[in-house]
């Protein structure tokens, strides 16, 4: 499936009591980066709501005047689901803060979940192989 990238920068706002990332920025911009990737597959953001962060593991803090970089890509389907892997890495450290798993569902006007008619296609390399693996585990 296609990739979704997209970047931020760690500004003085974004920041804890610490001096670092806030966690609950991480997790919108998170969500936001799975959320893309999930509704640009599906076509409508209308019909798709999130149903399950997977935990979330903060590995390592993030300073101000970093740039994250969000990967994200749809790894499972079923019948109304969705779940996309993302992975938040930092551009100057060069670290991987974050990564993990986001299950969207696809819904019509009422919040009723419909099919959405999506096939995985194969898998890419043995990365993606590995990850698709990872999130069948989980379930």
């Amino acid at each position: 499936m296609k990739e979704y990238i997209n970047s931020r920068l760690v500004k003085s706002e974004e920041l804890n009591h610490h001096g670092t990332l806030f966690a609950g920025r991480t997790a919108e911009w998170f969500v936001e980066s799975a959320f893309i990737a999930a509704s640009s597959t599906v076509g409508n953001p209308q019909n798709v709501v999130c149903l399950n962060i997977h935990g979330l593991l903060f590995r390592h803090p993030v300073n101000k005047g970093e740039i994250v970089k969000f990967t994200s890509k749809v790894v499972h389907l079923g019948k109304t689901s969705i779940a996309v892997y993302t992975k938040m890495e930092t551009e100057i450290a060069k670290t991987t803060p974050v990564d993990g798993f986001i299950t969207f569902i696809t819904v019509d006007e009422n919040g009723q979940k419909i099919p959405h008619g999506l096939i995985l296609d194969e898998a890419q390399d043995e990365e993606e192989m590995a990850i698709r693996e990872m999130f069948a585990n989980m379930r």
